[in-house]
């Protein structure tokens, strides 16, 4: 049985607001009104664990989602662990993994994901998303271009790449003679539950077990099954 406070910790409206990102077709699907995915069942589960009902709150993009948690408009939230998130956010280890990969057109002469970073070259990307802060902080020659997504900036500024998750951006590009993805992934984006620094000790320890047993026991792999989210894969255990 739960301690009391870890409830009133993290859920201290009594209700838990969950950050959930429509951004990201891979973890979360739907409509505000009536979203589904990986996300919204964990957040299920964990209103269930708590015992307390579960308010969703979703977003167009990651950087919504992180603004929603940093404001305390939301208790948990869904994103990728990135060191530009981690002084307002404590995550747990990720959950699932999905992949980052350049998009390309036909004729650029790139071959693989590390051709990108030149001189002169600009790499579309949705602003505040896990890849932006990824790039903007590996990429030492490229440019990075933010929109409001990565392939619409690509589109609309006529950019040399697209960055992305590999899913739609290999929808984007079998829909679109003339593009190409490149090559490996240029990053594994680790998908975690987060929660402010500001909640204590034992509810973040609790927070942590609870995906590691999510994980274990099958939840997390059944959940993408039945979204047919054949592109992300369960995280392995922590250590």
């Amino acid at each position: 049985m739960l301690p009391m406070d870890i409830p009133a910790d993290l859920a201290p409206t009594g209700t838990l607001r969950a950050s959930i990102n429509l951004g990201n077709p891979v973890l979360a699907q739907g409509t505000p009104a009536a979203p589904s995915g990986v996300t919204v069942d964990i957040a299920g589960e964990l209103g269930a664990r708590l015992t307390v009902p579960v308010q969703l709150i979703c977003f167009d993009g990651a950087q919504e989602s992180f603004e929603a948690m940093k404001d305390g408009r939301a208790d948990v939230c869904f994103l990728a662990i990135e060191p530009a998130r981690e002084d307002t956010v404590a995550f747990t280890a990720p959950y699932a993994v999905i992949e980052g990969v350049f998009a390309v057109p036909a004729d650029c002469p790139f071959t693989t994901s590390a051709d990108v970073d030149r001189d002169g070259v600009r790499v579309g990307v949705r602003n505040g998303s896990a890849y932006d802060l990824y790039l903007s902080r590996t990429l030492k020659h490229a440019q990075v271009v933010r929109g409001r997504d990565g392939i619409g900036v690509f589109l609309e500024q006529k950019l040399d790449v697209a960055a992305g998750i590999r899913q739609p951006m290999e929808d984007f590009a079998a829909a679109n003679y003339g593009i190409r993805v490149l090559e490996p992934r240029f990053m594994a984006i680790q998908q975690a539950v987060g929660t402010t620094r500001s909640r204590s000790a034992e509810t973040i320890r609790f927070l942590r077990e609870f995906v590691e047993e999510l994980k274990s026991g099958g939840f997390i792999a059944d959940a993408l099954r039945r979204a047919g989210r054949t592109d992300a894969t369960v995280a392995p255990p922590a250590t």
